[in-house]
């Protein structure tokens, strides 16, 4: 075999190797899960979360046509995204919750507190 054959055959290996990217099911699940998770923590009807919730469901969409088109390593990288963007969801819906709790918290405690010193039990 001449050089030249074998850097063909080897250009032709490579070549073979790179479009056989595995389908990303693993990632697909993945994702949707994440998603799922932020629906129904409530991200999407939270102003903080809301537009992380939509990237992530533009991202799968996206993913599914690339996964059609046989694109499956961009495919990958888009459910990767999708599933950051998920958990981003839900970290600001749950932030956004925390704050709320506290501040419902410092309400409650100075009502409390008003109503300890009408009683007289506070000095």
């Amino acid at each position: 075999m001449t050089a030249r054959g074998f850097i063909g055959g080897a250009s032709l290996l490579l070549l073979a190797a790179c479009a056989s990217y595995p389908l990303p099911t693993q990632r697909m699940a993945d994702a949707e899960s994440a998603h799922r998770s932020s629906i129904e923590l409530g991200a999407s009807s939270q102003p903080a979360a809301e537009l992380h919730v939509k990237l992530a469901e533009e991202e799968m969409a996206q993913a599914n046509l690339r996964i059609k088109s046989g694109d499956n390593k961009e495919a990958a990288s888009l459910l990767i995204r999708s599933k950051a963007d998920s958990e981003l969801a839900v970290a600001l819906a749950r932030e956004q919750m925390a704050v709320a709790d506290a501040q419902k918290a410092r309400e409650q405690s100075k009502s409390t507190a008003a109503t300890n010193a009408a009683e007289g039990a506070v000095k």
